[in-house]
């Protein structure tokens, strides 16, 4: 299925180049056309203008029931007669040749007669009734999938709607769109005949749309072919470069692929595994940016080593063989064995160096890998054929019900936010932002699931891909058991715990958009903040909240702290008399001051220093400040505990933004019998808000259940007394 051998698009002539398989000489399909019109064979025997398909059908299913061909082809070509194709060759012509196509990867039989018929109710007179009466629901439904849907009831959203329609298609029947990447490489190949602007027109369709799906349904045969004829469309000074260069290599007297390869053969053989080693060109594109990332192209960046073995195990016995043998380039191993990409796809990569410093990329793999890689989803067969002992197990899915065991994850988030996106413009813009999202991640959830998801997705797609549109009250995430923000971006193989809001009234904010990757989770957000208005950029505070305050900035800092009044008063102002609280053991005359950057409280172990005015301030023995002091030459000072047991301490509170928090913050301070003192509340930073309340308790014992309490309060995620939060909070996200 080379490109150059038949686009006439694509300029230059054949690049002389290593098949990529052994394969039929290319079909002629002017000649099969004229042997089409001639109608059909002698009863019993199929017209032999299919057959091609029918020979490279034989090939993956030797026992397949030919009789539904037969019968398709005969419907599809009386149907045809006397349409022709832009080309000028009798239109028969195309749905034989995108069945051959499906027919050389591996499809079954109800896919090939799907093809054969796939544009006869877009074009002719035949209805969907009458395809479904003669070959059934299942050709039907693949029939109805690709037909495509009338530009005279739809307008410019025709091509939109249209794709609409095979993706939800699609999400049954992954089938369809096999049948749609088929048809859409024969049209490719033949495009020549178009004006320049319409090539360009489907090339950007193909390139945007096409050519991600079929990588993401794994036809890796049809997404080379379809890139490098858009390459050769969209950008043909690169080609005709790209092409040069292809030339160029294919002209050098040494192969060091070759040598390669047969070294490779000898170590193998050798060490008595039995594997295949085929040498794979690149493709243009393929080469195109090989060369733009390495610059100078040696001999062996022209393609690649594969390795085609029986067993799974014996893929790492070559790559032990090969590792020992030779000498490895061990920033190029990557297992896609143990860890499949999410398009099915399984190799061992890996590459290997000589003292000239030429290198080779080898992929090693078994037969069955290497068919899935080519073919992809193609090459799974009818996934509604369930095997014998799962047909006859209680709880089967009853007759009609299509449960696709091959739907992949991004499929089914791709159908679920298309319904929410009813303009066609919004659909079309978005299908393709999606698409271009070419990488997918998996997360764990606590409880062992998963959540598949885009790479470079957040915390933000997390939740909305988790809880729909119920993630508005999403109002935090932990990441690997550490709380993160709803920005972080998250990495494969994560632990996503997603924090979620008791209130109802609880409501996305308008900063998530910048933060979200996904379709469904944008749509979702888009939409709630199109139904309500942006707030007023000053509000009124809540009824009984705390003044706005600066943060409490860490001692020494220089920045003098914003305090209430009573801050003034009761925390950092000497006490008239130390009193039965402190107790200085060699001054017990002196005034005492409590630390306001660690808040000392009885039972805590505590020391003092003397500073300017007779005054002993008083820390907790693992404060920060108390190192600091000792170093700048203070007195240390002997304290102790004296009789009482009440206290008066500064808690710091980080919580997640939402309605109604303080309320119910507060109430829970208030049932644990403390008296809030003082409280600043800073302004909102990435939905998140800082609490300072100063509290007098009447036991300090009290305290570690207040501050659980605290922590109970569902948006409150840390509370802590305030010389921890100040010693860390530079580091906090």
């Amino acid at each position: 299925m080379s490109a150059e051998a038949t686009n006439p698009a694509t300029p230059g002539p054949v690049v002389p180049a290593a098949p990529r398989r052994r394969s039929r000489p290319r079909i002629d399909l002017r000649r099969l056309g004229r042997a089409a019109l001639l109608g059909p064979a002698s009863r019993g025997r199929l017209p032999d203008a299919i057959g091609h398909v029918v020979e490279a059908h034989r090939a993956h299913h030797p026992d397949a029931d030919l009789e539904p061909l037969h019968r398709a082809y005969v419907l599809a070509e009386s149907s045809h007669r006397g349409q022709m194709r832009k080309s000028g060759e009798p239109y028969i012509t195309h749905p034989l040749a995108v069945t051959l196509i499906l027919a050389e990867l591996g499809a079954e039989t109800t896919t090939l007669t799907a093809s054969l018929l796939h544009d006869t109710v877009e074009d002719t007179e035949v209805t969907l009734d009458q395809v479904g009466e003669q070959f059934g629901a299942e050709v039907r439904y693949l029939v109805d999938g690709v037909t495509k849907l009338e530009k005279v009831d739809y307008g410019a959203a025709a091509e939109p709607e249209t794709f609409r329609k095979m993706l939800v298609a699609t999400g049954s029947d992954v089938r369809v769109m096999s049948i749609k990447l088929a048809d859409r490489l024969h049209n490719m190949r033949t495009l020549g005949v178009m004006r320049p602007e319409k090539q360009e027109r489907i090339a950007k369709v193909t390139r945007e749309i096409l050519i991600p799906l079929a990588e993401r349904l794994g036809v890796q045969a049809l997404k080379t072919e379809l890139e490098d004829l858009v390459f050769a469309i969209l950008h043909p000074e690169e080609y005709e470069h790209t092409r040069e260069l292809i030339i160029d290599n294919a002209s050098r007297a040494d192969d060091p692929l070759a040598e390669f390869s047969e070294a490779m053969r000898t170590v193998l053989r050798d060490a008595g595994i039995q594997a295949e080693v085929l040498i794979r060109p690149r493709h243009f594109v393929s080469v195109h940016r090989a060369s733009r990332k390495r610059g100078r192209m040696r001999g062996a960046d022209f393609g690649r080593l594969l390795v085609l073995v029986n067993e799974d195990a014996d893929c790492y016995a070559v790559l032990g063989e090969l590792h020992t043998c030779m000498t490895p380039v061990v920033s190029e191993f990557k297992d896609f064995i143990a860890v499949p990409k999410f398009n099915l796809y399984q190799s061992l990569h890996t590459a290997v160096a000589r003292e000239d410093g030429q290198v080779a990329e080898v992929l090693i793999r078994t037969h069955q890998m290497h068919k899935v890689a080519e073919a992809g989803v193609v090459a799974l067969g009818n996934p509604y054929t369930a095997p014998a002992e799962e047909q006859t197990r209680e709880g089967a899915p009853a007759d009609g019900e299509r449960v696709d065991p091959t739907r992949p994850g991004w499929l089914s988030r791709l159908l679920d936010w298309q319904e929410a996106a009813p303009d066609p413009d919004t659909f079309w813009s978005t299908l393709r932002e999606d698409l271009a999202q070419d990488r997918e991640i998996t997360v764990f959830r606590p409880d062992g699931g998963t959540l598949g998801l885009p790479d470079g997705a957040t915390c933000v797609d997390a939740a909305y891909e988790q809880y729909g549109e119920d993630a508005h009250a999403c109002i935090g995430a932990r990441v690997n058991g550490r709380l993160a923000t709803l920005s972080t971006v998250l990495r494969d193989g994560d632990t996503v715990q997603l924090l979620m809001g008791q209130d109802p009234a609880s409501e996305p904010s308008r900063e998530w958009l910048e933060h979200a990757h996904t379709p469904a989770a944008r749509i979702a957000i888009q939409r709630w903040l199109a139904t309500h208005p942006a707030p007023a950029e000053h509000s009124v505070p809540e009824e009984g909240s705390a003044p706005e305050g600066s943060p409490v900035p860490e001692e020494g800092s220089g920045a003098a702290p914003a305090r209430t009044a009573a801050d003034a008063a009761t925390t950092d102002a000497p006490a008239a008399r130390p009193g039965a609280a402190i107790t200085v053991v060699d001054r017990p005359d002196a005034s005492v001051r409590l630390a306001g950057c660690c808040t000392p409280v009885p039972l805590d172990e505590v020391t003092g220093f003397a500073v300017r005015g007779g005054v002993v301030t008083v820390h907790r023995a693992e404060c920060a400040a108390v190192a600091r002091m000792a170093n700048a030459g203070r007195d240390e000072v002997d304290v102790r505990w004296g009789d009482t047991t009440g206290c008066r301490v500064t808690l710091v509170a980080e919580s997640f933004g939402r309605p109604h928090l303080l309320a119910d913050l507060t109430e829970a301070m208030a049932l644990e019998g403390a008296e809030i003192v003082s409280a600043t509340v800073e302004p909102p930073t990435q939905q998140r808000v800082r609490h300072t309340y100063t509290v007098q308790l009447p036991d300090a014992a009290h305290l570690p259940t207040l501050i659980r309490a605290m922590r109970n309060v569902p948006g409150v995620y840390d509370v802590d007394r305030a010389q921890h939060h100040a010693s860390s909070s530079s580091g906090t996200t």
